[in-house]
């Protein structure tokens, strides 16, 4: 029988072409097609099903989590996906797996790290996967710290190589994803030590099992550090511990594209400089930021659905009761949610061209411009990893007590992103590197020494010091100049305040430590400004498609506009607007909200995500969601039996008043 799409009324309220906007997102028609064709090819194989995640122990979980990635791995050498194809596979199988870390950490860092030989002996290895790596930085006793690690490579030059030692308890490799079951070999990270010398952290590939019975080698003790928050969730991940006691390794396998040690044990910087290892850390961060847009928008896609098929109150005479999106307090949560997942995704486009821009110029020898990508790009991480996790978690409020369950898709999502807030560098201390960065950038101006690219506001700091809003009715705050310095001056107000609070103190140290939660909060400030003006700028592009321009034009305002009111104690604080001006953004808000109220479900639907991928009973494109959360209930294991085990020996004699008491 035909299913009923219980969304066709809102869907034909949208006013603009949303297979236009659905290209839009995608960030060209070529990415939409590849996109499209393998979400619907995962989607379609029964070996990729999801939905029973939540009911498996942890042993059924991860086995079944081996099951699909080889599978998985079959279809791509079946069909001779690209890497792109690939990639985007393993990204709508949707299960954080040991491939992740394979191809997101273990090949970029012998790309990155390696030399031409080094890359000439193991990436092919790699690429058929017969080694599979991962990443072992990260100790029990260090994360942030990497300078801190304990884990030491001491070079031995009778027999030329270099012994791997944990010293301590502390500098067990703790958290590497599939080093705890699968991964046969490990980028391990490591203090280089020779002839007495401490030369720092440097990584080596070391082999960790054999690779016929798949045993640790001699001296490695191995295993999986247990349960992880959430249900199913990252259980799927084998993050593991791992210990060396006195492992040889040749001296070939020490990572050597930056610096060397010679036959003689000498220890020699290349002439590649050791800026390029940053180079890959902007590479990652860029792609943690365009994860964190496809995570927001999973989570917008189904509270909105569901708001919209939800209904309480407000029923007149008998009549349908209000559906729950037609609320303000629940547009006011919600809306800035959708337009977040916008900015942060167009945000994360152009933070891929930064990347190849900061490539080409580190190939030419050009280094102006890295500290700032680094910054910006350490910066982004952490402004969209916070509010991704902490936007999943209102979307799951947003849909009342049906958001708990499981079958919603929101509980799970939640839990497998959350770590997201703390690999690769936790969100506090990137912000506090942001800051360091922000304080020289203010220290340096009147040296004549011009701030580049995001920092380039900077620049004008006179102007943004004294300059007044004009804003005097509502509508005034449509204008992107007019947003935009707004978000200027206070980000330019409250760094100048950190650097001549800090200047008070003793000395720069004692200042930035306790002056720490301001510097912070000024990092948040400049972030959220690379937004606003990174969203300001994609509108200045042409963008085909009826209607699609003005929609984002609204998705803009709204992203920017609820920033201020959220911030608008800083925006006060600072003098960068008037109270009164502060309350007419509220206004101008709320008229946002009723434009955006009727494409709602139309700005959702160009994510274009299928229901597999989802996840979701609340968050179906047919709508039909109550008999679906009835159905499922009937799935969970518990119902396998009208009566249940333990009701003879605990539930009967209860009822009874049969049980049986100690005797003493």
């Amino acid at each position: 029988m035909e299913e009923l799409d219980y969304l066709a009324d809102e869907r034909k309220t949208a006013q603009f072409d949303v297979e236009s906007m659905k290209i839009v997102w995608a960030g060209s028609q070529h990415v939409f097609d590849v996109s499209d064709r393998i979400s619907r090819l995962v989607a379609s194989d029964p070996a990729f099903r999801k939905d029973n995640r939540t009911m498996l122990s942890r042993k059924e979980l991860f086995k079944n989590t081996l099951r699909k990635a080889a599978h998985a791995w079959k279809r791509i050498i079946e069909l001779r996906l690209s890497e792109e194809e690939a990639s985007k596979l393993r990204f709508y199988v949707d299960e954080p797996a040991f491939t992740d870390l394979h191809w997101g950490m273990f090949v970029p860092a012998i790309k990155g790290q390696g030399t031409k030989e080094q890359q000439e002996k193991w990436l092919p290895l790699a690429y058929k996967m017969q080694i599979i790596g991962c990443y072992a930085q990260t100790e029990l006793g260090h994360g942030s710290n990497v300078q801190g690690l304990e884990t030491t490579a001491t070079f031995d030059p009778e027999s030329d190589e270099f012994v791997i030692n944990s010293p301590t308890l502390t500098s067990s490799k703790w958290w590497p994803g599939g080093l705890g079951k699968v991964s046969t070999h490990a980028v391990v990270y490591a203090r280089l030590l020779t002839d007495g010398q401490d030369h720092g952290v440097h990584g080596f590939i070391v082999q960790l099992r054999s690779l016929d019975d798949h045993l640790p080698l001699p001296g490695i003790t191995i295993g999986d550090i247990g349960m992880k928050f959430g249900n199913g969730a990252y259980n799927t991940m084998d993050n593991g511990v791992l210990q060396f006691d006195h492992v040889r390794i040749p001296r070939s396998q020490m990572l050597m594209r930056v610096s060397q040690v010679t036959r003689e044990g000498k220890y020699l910087q290349s002439d590649v400089p050791r800026q390029l290892v940053y180079g890959t850390m902007v590479y990652v961060r860029q792609t943690i930021v365009a994860d964190a847009s496809c995570a927001l928008s999973r989570a917008v896609c189904i509270a909105m659905r569901y708001s919209a098929v939800r209904r309480q109150f407000g029923s007149q005479n008998g009549g349908p009761e209000t559906q729950v999106i037609d609320y303000k307090t629940q547009q006011s949560r919600l809306f800035p949610l959708l337009a977040t997942a916008y900015a942060y995704r167009f945000v994360g486009e152009w933070l891929k061209w930064l990347y190849t821009d900061v490539t080409e110029r580190l190939q030419a020898n050009d280094f102006s411009t890295l500290p700032e990508a680094h910054a910006c790009t350490a910066g982004l991480k952490s402004l969209t990893t916070s509010t991704t996790a902490d936007a999943i978690e209102e979307c799951r409020k947003l849909c009342g007590g049906h958001g708990y369950l499981c079958s919603s898709g929101l509980p799970e999502l939640f839990a497998v992103y959350v770590p997201a807030c703390t690999y690769e560098g936790d969100n506090t201390v990137l912000l506090l590197q942001v800051a360091r960065f922000l304080m020289k950038t203010v220290s340096q101006l009147g040296s004549g020494k011009q701030p580049v690219g995001t920092t380039a506001y900077m620049g004008r700091v006179e102007h943004l010091m004294q300059c007044r809003c004009d804003v005097q009715r509502a509508e005034d705050w449509l204008k992107p100049s007019v947003v935009l310095e707004a978000f200027e001056a206070r980000a330019a107000r409250m760094s100048v305040a950190c650097a001549q609070n800090i200047s008070k103190m003793p000395n720069p140290e004692a200042g930035f430590a306790e002056l720490s939660p301001d510097l912070v909060e000024a990092a948040v400030a400049h972030c959220q400004l690379i937004v606003v003006s990174k969203f300001i700028e994609k509108l200045q592009q042409d963008i085909p498609g009826k209607g699609v321009k003005m929609q984002l034009q609204v998705l803009c305002s709204i992203y920017a506009l609820s920033l201020l009111h959220k911030h608008q104690g800083d925006f006060l604080s600072t003098g960068s607007i008037t109270p009164k001006q502060a309350s007419l953004a509220n206004d101008q808000l709320r008229s946002l909200y009723a434009q955006a109220r009727p494409n709602a479900i139309a700005l959702v639907d160009s994510f274009n995500y299928t229901d597999h991928f989802l996840g979701s009973v609340l968050g179906r494109y047919d709508g039909n969601v109550y008999p679906k959360l009835y159905e499922e209930a009937w799935k969970d294991p518990l119902n396998d039996s009208v009566v249940p085990d333990g009701y003879h020996e605990y539930i009967r004699p209860l009822l009874k008043q049969q049980l049986r008491t100690a005797r003493l």
